[in-house]
Parts: C-alpha cells; structure tokens; sequence
C-alpha cells in the first residue's frame, strides 16, 4: 500500500468500531503523543485541543512513562520511529503492563507496509494510520477510538 500525495491517510484497520455524536466535545479526555519530530507533534496536539481534548506531548521513552505515571492518560498516539528507542518497544510495554494495557493506542508511522500494520495491530494497538496525516483524518481517528463523556 501507498500515500497518494501530500497528507494522504490510510487508515488500515479499527478495534472496536466506535460512533461518536457530532457536534458534541469531549470533557476530560487526555491524549499523549508520542513522537520524536517536533512539527508532526506540535500539529497532532493542536488538531487534538481544538476538538476539546487535553494534549501532552512526548519525544522520548523516558517522557513517555513520566507522563503516564503523572497523568491520566485515554488514549496515546505513537510514531513507531523514535530516536532514542523503537515505538515497537514503547507498544509492548504499554500492552504488558497492568496500568496502561486498557489505554487505547493509535500507530502513526511513515512504515506502510502490510507487515507492519498486522504486527502492531497484533501487539494491541487499536488503529494503525500512515503519515503524512491530514487534520481531518487524525481529528476522525481521534473521536472514534475515544468515548464522549457526559
């Protein structure tokens, strides 16, 4: 499978299938994102706070576990290539631990192929996007993997 040019998505695969109501805002929900290029985070965070959720941001492993230690975190976002350490790891340890294992992972990576997205996806993570993203698919995967609290 291929990008087709400038923030083309490809969503691959989502676990659970989930609706949510439009015109409604989330209250409380907390998204860390895991990535290691400071532009692609800085747009993911702003394209998640405009949609009303609460946006942390990570550049490493070590950031990565401070902040979910600190923090109560509904949904993480992980490049699975990182600088200081492989996403693949930082996916296994957040689907071995007892703590994080209930978190809700997206994949947004540059590695498109086949192999990739099933491995991630057998790994735990909900849904597997290629980068570049658009506002609207990252804003769409987003509110799909995250329920409305009332």
């Amino acid at each position: 499978m291929k990008a087709r040019g400038p923030g083309a998505f490809l969503l691959c695969h989502w676990i659970p299938e989930k609706r949510v109501a439009m015109g409604k805002k989330p209250e409380d929900n907390t998204v860390l994102i895991i990535e290691d290029d400071a532009d692609v985070r800085t747009f993911a965070c702003r394209v998640i706070e405009l949609e009303g959720y609460t946006c942390l941001q990570a550049d490493n492993t070590d950031e990565t576990f401070r902040l979910l230690r600190e923090n109560d975190i509904n949904l993480v976002l992980l490049d699975l290539r990182l600088v200081d350490n492989n996403g693949w790891l930082i996916l296994a340890q957040l689907k071995s631990d007892t703590e994080t294992v209930s978190i809700p992972v997206i994949v947004f990576t540059a590695s498109f192929g086949e192999q990739h997205r099933a491995q991630a996806l057998e790994m735990g993570a909900t849904a597997y996007l290629i980068k570049p993203l658009s506002a609207n698919m990252l804003k769409e995967a987003v509110t799909r993997v995250l329920p409305l609290k009332k």
